[in-house]
């Protein structure tokens, strides 16, 4: 696909303040920074890519041969997870700054997330009535799962591709993802049991989380968020770098750093 170079010079950051993630927008910056060539499969080297054309539900190495950080927990299905890879790449795209979201391991982050607490909801208030519109102060109104709205979301991507282009979600050119994740997020899709543009915030939301939350979680994988930011990671205190009079830049660590003993300072 013919790419525009002036759109390839936008930085991350043009990104990040294009697209409004502070107030959830994919208008524009979503252009720069195509699909990344990324194993879905665990590592095998004839397995498909993001935007592979073998979209079969097995194939690839067994949960066994995979690593922990590879393993699949919620999504069954191998669309649904390459559908998901896919979009995460759209909203947050490799550039100049570093790795997008699909290297470092979003996809598994959300799988993670989908299959805990969070994505059931289990914490949630679970009771009616239940108005699937927005409200600005009541929140989420959906009778359905986090969970449940990921694997609906994902399925209609479909939905809406082979629709308008023959094809899966996953299968498509970037620009053809990037129309119809617009569409999600305007609210122009009939998706049952949410708002569309519900899907897209969540989606989003978690794409974020999974570039920047702590790599013990799944994502943010070799702490490469982090480092694009300069964010030192969680700290258990400062006692021997508070008083420098030069700027500090430090190395990320992750809250595993802290296990078996902990992290030594001096």
């Amino acid at each position: 696909m013919a790419e525009n170079k002036n759109e390839k010079q936008f930085s991350r950051r043009d990104f990040l303040k294009t697209t409004g993630v502070a107030t959830g927008g994919i208008i524009g910056g979503s252009l720069l920074g195509g699909l990344i060539g990324f194993n879905l499969d665990g590592g095998k080297s004839d397995a498909p890519t993001v935007g592979g054309g073998d979209s079969g539900e097995g194939g690839g190495q067994s949960a066994e041969s995979l690593p922990i950080k590879d393993a699949r927990t919620y999504f069954s299905r191998q669309d649904d997870f390459k559908n998901l890879a896919a979009a995460a790449d759209i909203i947050y795209p490799e550039d100049d700054n570093g790795p997008g979201a699909t290297e470092l391991g979003v996809p598994y982050f959300i799988d993670r997330q989908m299959y805990g607490h969070y994505g059931h909801n289990a914490t949630d208030y679970r009771f009616g009535p239940f108005e699937p519109m927005r409200s600005d102060t009541h929140g989420r109104q959906e009778r359905i799962t986090r969970g449940e709205m990921m694997i609906i979301g994902l399925r209609k991507l479909t939905d809406v591709s082979q629709e308008s282009h023959d094809k899966k979600f996953h299968e498509l050119e970037e620009k053809q993802m990037i129309d119809i994740l617009k569409q999600f997020e305007a609210g122009e899709v009939e998706t049952p049991g949410m708002r569309s543009e519900a899907f897209f915030e969540l989606l989003r939301s978690l794409v974020i989380e999974g570039v920047y939350s702590d790599p013990a979680y799944g994502g943010n994988r070799d702490m490469a968020g982090w480092k694009m930011i300069g964010y030192p990671g969680p700290r258990m205190g400062w006692e021997h770098d508070i008083m420098s009079e030069e700027f500090l830049e430090l190395e990320p660590e992750s809250l595993r750093d802290y296990q078996g003993g902990g992290v030594t300072y001096g």
